[in-house]
């Protein structure tokens, strides 16, 4: 299936302490995270198009001679969900993947399973199960420990039909309401079912500067 994908790369990653964005830090290799992670988009003869929601300037000082035909940029928003909704609105393709710029490890056999899975879901995302034991904590109180093996820990890409997720994205702006991901948006606006896709421990999303 042909698919667009989003690349939310607007954060200020202030727990990185860098001073500047942090998917423009640079790994071993010399090139940017967010260079890492558009490249297997950038080499997937099924993605059609890839937008950037990062600041136009920062790209073109930090990405060098990285403007094919399908890479288009788009203004980030306040919020991460403003930032998608803005990419989505740059989208052409009838399905789309959302993934973090802080994500630079996603795999191939990752994005096959969640491409496979697309073929025949609404929505799905990539996710791992927990390793460690969760505890839900109320005013400094343990108050539940949930069944571990219920809960998987989630990532992105997270892929969907693009216009399900644009109208997700419309109800949750008339409503007020902000998602902790987008796949929180269509379990809450829609009856579409989420499809868990296997993903890898080692697509982590570099937040602390102890992941890099």
């Amino acid at each position: 299936m042909k698919y667009s994908t989003v690349i939310v790369a607007a954060g200020k990653g202030q727990r990185m302490k860098l001073g500047y964005n942090k998917v423009y830090a640079r790994l071993d290799d010399g090139r940017t995270i967010l260079e890492h992670a558009m490249d297997i988009f950038l080499n997937d003869e099924d993605c059609v198009q890839i937008t950037v929601v990062t600041d136009a300037q920062d790209y073109y000082h930090n990405v060098k001679g990285r403007w094919p035909g399908k890479i288009t940029l788009a203004r980030g928003g306040e919020t991460r969900q403003q930032s998608v909704s803005n990419g989505l609105n740059t989208v052409i393709g009838e399905a789309v993947m959302i993934h973090d710029g802080a994500r630079p490890f996603l795999d191939r056999e990752s994005l096959e399973r969640l491409k496979k899975a697309l073929e025949t879901e609404d929505a799905a995302l990539l996710c791992v199960p927990c390793k460690d034991t969760i505890k839900v904590v109320t005013d400094g109180y343990i108050t539940e420990t949930p069944d571990r093996n219920t809960l998987m820990n989630a990532q992105t890409p997270q892929a969907f039909r693009t216009e399900l997720l644009v109208e997700c994205m419309r109800k949750a702006a008339e409503e007020g309401f902000t998602g902790t991901d987008d796949t929180s948006l269509v379990e809450r606006y829609s009856s579409a079912r989420v499809k868990a896709v296997e993903g890898s421990y080692a697509n982590i999303k570099i937040t602390v500067p102890e992941d890099l």
